[in-house]
């Protein structure tokens, strides 16, 4: 009881300058912590999803079978790698049936699959800025609202003369604000960290997915050039 109501002595004393930073300090904590929230709950869609959509995606195109693996694309939109790879071989799909076009439509899907990793990557990354950001200033703001209390501590001992028992609690008002510079910086450090390895994880899994579906795709035309008595047609990595 007796460390809230000095604590409240203390926050009854802040100047409005300090006061200023320490709000900005908060807004800044609870705005971080919002977005990891959110990225968080797209995340876990997102590896539901996927868990749910790869299955039927490669049980689709085992079966040959285009149109049902469109279907499991636009079914599962929270999925990432649905997202790429349905893209990816919407895009293509015309094609791949025609014997003359199939090659080239392969390294288009090479391509597609390259370009929608470029487009989800820069939709996910999106609010990681914004951490990185409160994790390296927050704690320089919370030593701004340090500095200028200190430096009002000591222009309050310098004009009434007394000792440092006067200005402690000036002094102490001033270390709050470094205080809650670290506790909105450390989370917000703990997370971009997160978030960055959790990006880099399913980046890897999409790499791998999107090769998986080139292979069948190259496994694909090979077979029917064969069968059909032509060489294959199709070079890869073009």
């Amino acid at each position: 009881m007796i460390i809230q109501m000095n604590f409240a002595k203390i926050w009854a004393d802040t100047g409005p300058i300090n006061r200023a930073i320490v709000f900005l300090l908060i807004g800044m904590s609870i705005i971080s912590l919002a977005v990891a929230v959110a990225k968080w709950l797209r995340f876990r869609k997102m590896a539901r999803a996927t868990k749910q959509f790869a299955p039927i995606f490669s049980q689709a195109l085992e079966n040959d079978n285009i149109p049902e693996a469109l279907a499991a694309a636009d079914q599962y939109t929270n999925s990432h790698v649905a997202r790429v790879l349905g893209e990816s071989l919407r895009e293509v799909a015309p094609l791949l049936d025609d014997p003359r076009a199939a090659g080239a439509a392969i390294v288009s899907a090479e391509r597609s699959v390259e370009r929608e990793q470029i487009l989800l990557a820069n939709d996910l990354k999106s609010g990681l800025g914004l951490l990185a950001t409160v994790g390296s200033t927050a704690p320089f703001v919370g030593l701004l609202g340090t500095t200028l209390g200190i430096v009002n501590a000591f222009m309050g001992m310098g004009e009434s003369g007394a000792g440092l028992e006067a200005v402690s609690g000036g002094i102490a008002e001033a270390l709050i604000a470094t205080a809650i510079g670290l506790v909105a910086a450390i989370p917000a450090v703990w997370l971009y960290n997160y978030f960055t390895a959790r990006l880099d994880t399913l980046f890897s899994e999409l790499a791998y997915a999107g090769r998986e579906m080139i292979d069948w795709m190259m496994t694909r035309q090979a077979k029917r050039e064969y069968t059909s008595g032509n060489t294959p047609t199709f070079r890869h990595g073009d």
